[in-house]
């Protein structure tokens, strides 16, 4: 597999199901990297038709008749959106001779330092043999990596006739399975943590282990919170001969969709700990990788393979993007929340994006409407909430659930049901009804029942909205997960608009003021700790004290981290040199007038 490090510093994750599950048939010709998230195979066979009507491609429904119906599904679009951005790339490398080619619009792109762009420049200058310049793109030019991402929690077991089905057949089990059987060459991104039964299955595909030439054809990336994470997990796949081509560090909280909040520990001391580990890292997850190949009477590399460092959450300049690649030496730096403003990348539907241009910072907040029971970055009055708070004041809360896929509560049920469901909130009520409390505290639980929102569907209707197809099954309500730096993002612009954002050619944000990417991750984790506080009941156990005592120190020990990190007169970024110590100062007095 060709190393896509060189030609962007930048990659797209995951936003949803369905708003980047089209995305690379959009940017990968262009050498840019993009993520499609596995959940939602129905979804999938709606774009797969799609897709096939459009380039007169023959299309053949995979019906649930047969038990691995998710898998085959999976596949099949993955294969399709292969095939696409292949055929894509060599129009491409064929358009040379075409004035303002698509050729033209891939090296636009490429940031101005890119050797690759330079040296297309210098041949295009001085040589005039086209054959030597065909030759030269067909040698030269990459094709961004379709990745794909698996939430490792979203693993419900599956049914066939009422018979619980092997464990290969759950959600996650047969998402991984699709994927290692498609024809892609990329990686597969697990986020929300371990699980272990997942990663065991992975030693079942071939394409995870280096050939004879020490290549992966499917490589697996890891979302992380913190270096210890990435240890543990790295170590435990390393000991079944898995590799860890990526660990992608993502924000606890200054991010989009699902926030995994750590426990106070900020951004910037994590990257700090990965840069100065980093090959103790590696050379510790090798020495395990090697032996556990031995062990399988596998080819093994002698050398540790290439890993990369990434990290993703709240960027919002080209000046925070290129800090973080030069000083933590990152490999690339995700950009999600901003290509919602891109209709020509993403899948958001015009009432979304008129909300999203308008959200300040107060439209955008954590909430609690995910069925995961995981704080969930959302954006106010988006229609799927509407509908949600419609049912409630007809007095039938609750979502009909026609997907099923992030089940996973059997309080009332054999089967796991979802705590968005009519089926599990109506038995909820019912038994808050038979509670002996006062009316404040009787809605107080009630309006935390009502709360969920059904997302498995929220997230994914906007591209059937975006392209005009049948909806009747999902509905017309749309969940959107911006993160908090939408608020400084208010007008859509194209990819390459977007891209010369990125590189610094162009400065599409009109804020006058733009909190620093790190000093807005603080603030946010300072509120979530008051409000934390605020929850707990009282007495507040030896426990909590104990958790709400070491995330104050940790948030501290990141405004030294910070203060330290700012006075450096190397740094030279406007937004945190602009009053940035005072403001660590201000948080840093906040914390310690906060009373546990």
């Amino acid at each position: 597999m060709k190393n896509i490090k060189n030609i962007h510093t930048f990659h797209i994750p995951v936003m949803g199901i369905g708003f980047t599950i089209d995305t690379p048939v959009k940017v990968a010709q262009y050498g840019i990297s993009s993520v499609i998230s596995l959940v939602d195979d129905m979804l999938f066979e709606k774009m797969r038709e799609y897709y096939c009507k459009q380039l007169n491609i023959s299309f053949k429904p995979i019906t649930n008749i047969n038990n691995d119906y998710r898998v085959k599904r999976i596949t099949s679009y993955l294969n399709l959106i292969d095939k696409i951005v292949k055929d894509k790339f060599e129009e491409i490398k064929n358009s040379i001779l075409e004035k303002s080619s698509e050729l033209e619009k891939y090296m636009d792109m490429l940031p101005d330092f890119s050797v690759l762009k330079k040296e297309f420049e210098q041949i295009v200058q001085n040589n005039i043999y086209i054959k030597d310049i065909r030759n030269w793109i067909q040698n030269n030019l990459l094709v961004g990596s379709i990745d794909v991402n698996i939430m490792t929690k979203i693993d419900k077991e599956n049914y066939n006739n009422g018979e619980k089905l092997s464990v290969e057949y759950n959600d996650a089990h047969a998402a991984l399975c699709g994927f290692a059987k498609s024809n892609l060459e990329s990686s597969i991104i697990f986020s929300a943590g371990m699980n272990q039964r997942l990663y065991s299955y992975i030693e079942n595909f071939d394409d995870f282990y280096p050939d004879e030439n020490g290549q992966l054809k499917k490589k697996i990336t890891l979302k992380v919170s913190d270096y210890r994470s990435a240890l543990i997990q790295g170590k435990f796949l390393a000991k079944k001969g898995l590799w860890i081509s990526e660990f992608r560090i993502e924000s606890g909280l200054n991010c989009g969709g699902h926030a995994f909040a750590t426990n106070g520990c900020l951004m910037g001391p994590i990257l700090e700990e990965f840069k100065n580990t980093r090959d103790i890292l590696i050379s510790t997850i090798h020495e395990i990788y090697v032996q556990a190949l031995k062990d399988k009477n596998r080819t093994y590399p002698k050398e540790p393979l290439d890993v990369k460092i990434t990290a993703q959450g709240g960027i919002s300049t080209a000046e925070e993007h290129q800090f973080l690649i030069d000083y933590y030496q990152l490999d690339s730096i995700g950009w999600g929340t901003p290509f919602l403003l891109v209709p020509e990348v993403t899948n958001v539907d015009e009432n979304s994006i008129k909300l999203l241009s308008k959200a300040g910072e107060d439209d955008l907040y954590l909430s609690n409407i995910s069925p995961l029971s995981v704080p969930f970055n959302s954006l106010r009055n988006n229609t799927k909430d509407i509908e949600k708070t419609e049912r409630i004041k007809k007095e039938i809360p609750g979502s009909p659930c026609p997907k099923h896929y992030l089940v996973s509560n059997k309080e009332f049920t054999d089967k796991e049901v979802c705590l968005a469901s009519r089926q599990y909130q109506k038995l909820k009520i019912k038994e808050l009804d038979t509670k002996d409390i006062s009316p404040e505290e009787y809605k107080k639980q009630y309006d935390k029942i009502v709360d969920k929102s059904c997302l498995c569907v929220g997230l994914g209707t906007s591209s059937l909205i975006k392209k005009s197809l049948d909806t009747k099954i999902e509905g017309k309500g749309v969940s959107i997960c911006p993160g908090p730096n939408m608020a400084y993002f208010s007008e859509t612009v194209s990819l390459k608009e977007m891209t010369d954002h990125i590189y610094g050619r162009k400065n599409i944000i009109k804020e006058k003021y733009l909190p620093n990417m790190f000093i807005k991750e603080l603030s946010i984790y300072i509120d979530y700790l008051k409000k934390k506080i605020d929850e707990t009941q009282k007495p507040i156990s030896k426990k909590e004290i104990n958790f709400f005592n070491t995330f104050r120190k940790n948030l501290i020990s990141g405004i030294k981290y910070y203060k330290n990190l700012f006075s450096n007169d190397m740094i030279k970024i406007h937004n945190i040199k602009n009053g940035a110590i005072k403001k660590l100062e201000l948080f840093e007095n906040e914390l310690n007038t906060i009373k546990i």
